[in-house]
């Protein structure tokens, strides 16, 4: 009974493994030789494992560079739900967006790269354009859990759109800047901003 009950958590854990191994292969690829250079072959060759592996987790190459970007986007709601159950939401909000967020990003220069190949093709922006309202649903179930309710009404939906378009309106601002913009103070005032008009 015990067996039976832990094997499918270890082949899940090796998926997501395999998930992750390959998504790097690809954005790593993307980053050093662009993107016509991430193909199925060549992100498996990469990864050391073969084409019909990529094929089975991916459906395309898109998918494969953005997909590690994807996880850590629907991360952010589990970070939320670990916040103290009497909490505001919005004061979890500001507490865990804006360090995670920077954590995710990382390198400036990088980010900007991605940005740049995301605006510059249509299917990378489609594929982005997924990540992001995967992580609205994501936030807006752990909001409406939040305030007691089974399934995201407006205001978990609202509130939840409302801060990825906070998150996507900051990274943009911060990766494209010059100035040395700190990513975490720019999404904390943008939240802090949308807070004072919503509340």
């Amino acid at each position: 009974m015990v067996v039976g009950m832990t094997q499918p958590g270890l082949r899940e854990r090796k998926k997501a493994a395999t998930r992750a191994a390959l998504s790097r292969a690809a954005w790593t690829m993307l980053l050093a030789d662009g993107l016509e250079s991430v193909t199925p072959e060549s992100v498996s060759a990469a990864a050391d494992m073969a084409p019909r592996t990529f094929r089975y987790h991916f459906r395309n190459r898109e998918e494969a560079i953005l997909d590690e970007l994807a996880q850590q986007h629907l991360a952010l709601a589990d970070r939320i739900r670990e916040r103290p159950p009497a909490e505001p939401i919005w004061d979890s909000l500001l507490a865990v967006l804006p360090p995670e967020v920077v954590r995710i990003c990382g390198d400036r220069a990088v980010f900007a790269t991605l940005l740049r190949v995301i605006g510059d093709d249509p299917a990378m922006l489609a594929q982005n354009l997924t990540v992001l309202e995967h992580s609205r649903i994501s936030l807006a179930r752990v909001i409406a859990e939040r305030a007691g309710g089974q399934h995201p009404g407006t205001y978990p939906n609202l509130l939840a759109g409302v801060a990825v378009t906070a998150i996507s309106t900051a990274v943009t601002h911060w990766a494209l800047d010059t100035t040395g913009t700190d990513l975490a103070a720019v999404l904390h005032d943008c939240l802090q901003k949308i807070r004072e008009g919503l509340s």
